[in-house]
């Protein structure tokens, strides 16, 4: 089985050791790993380092969502860690975005670093129409929300979303085919949901526009990983 580069396998755990684990077991396979807020609030820059030494690249999903200024010091922390990319909050608004990705920049050409792709969150895929509407008091519908936060995301000058894939060719029509679409709750047609709400298979995925599919628990709490692995590549390959 080739090594798939589309394939982001979450590395959604809770101790270093079993990341490091994942990591030497599945990077024949895999060359992106997700590093989240669970798994980088315990291991810190370590397993980041750890998947770096084994010649695979970091996604960062720490999803930062703050002032202009903390949000940008935090990108810049995250280029020096040489991550192959990290993502923000859209809801952050346009300053905090723009602000984050001209000062990753001009850092990264500064001290000739390889500038991290930066990829905004729109709507997570935990949250359903009713949540939007009820919750946060949004009342337009959730593809519209999703056109309007991926628009200022590129206005801002970033590389890309996180959108789900029944948004996902809503977004690629609106920003263009440059425009990176990374894509959670994706579940193959044999996997439970868990807490996702708008979910896809990767096929799917795929044919509606996405660049990065990213894939966790489906994979990793199944009896027979690498076999997942193989057929959601091969799902992919023929999309």
């Amino acid at each position: 089985m080739e090594k798939n580069n589309k394939l982001i396998l979450a590395l959604d755990v809770a101790e270093y050791d079993y990341a490091v684990e994942l990591v030497d077991r599945f990077e024949p396979y895999i060359d992106v790993f997700k590093v989240g807020l669970e798994l980088f609030t315990v291991a810190g820059p370590s397993i980041v380092e750890h998947i770096h030494k084994k010649g695979c690249r970091v996604f960062l999903d720490l999803k930062f969502h703050d002032i202009p200024n903390t949000v940008s010091k935090a990108g810049i922390a995250a280029a020096r860690l040489g991550v192959f990319m990290f993502n923000v909050h859209a809801s952050g608004g346009l300053d905090m975005m723009k602000r984050c990705r001209d000062d990753v920049v001009n850092v990264c050409l500064k001290e000739n670093i390889d500038r991290p792709r930066i990829i905004a969150v729109t709507v997570l895929t935990s949250i359903s129409q009713q949540v939007l509407r009820d919750e946060a008091g949004i009342q337009h519908s959730m593809k519209t929300h999703v056109r309007h936060l991926a628009g200022l995301s590129l206005k801002a000058g970033l590389d890309g979303v996180v959108a789900s894939g029944q948004e996902a060719a809503l977004v690629r029509s609106h920003c263009g085919r440059g425009f990176l679409i990374v894509t959670p709750g994706i579940r193959p047609s044999w996997s439970p949901a868990d807490d996702q709400m708008r979910t896809m298979t990767p096929r799917d995925a795929i044919r509606e526009g996405a660049d990065f599919i990213v894939m966790g628990r489906a994979i990793l709490n199944h009896d027979n990983p690498l076999k997942v692995i193989e057929i959601v590549s091969s799902e992919m390959n023929s999309a």
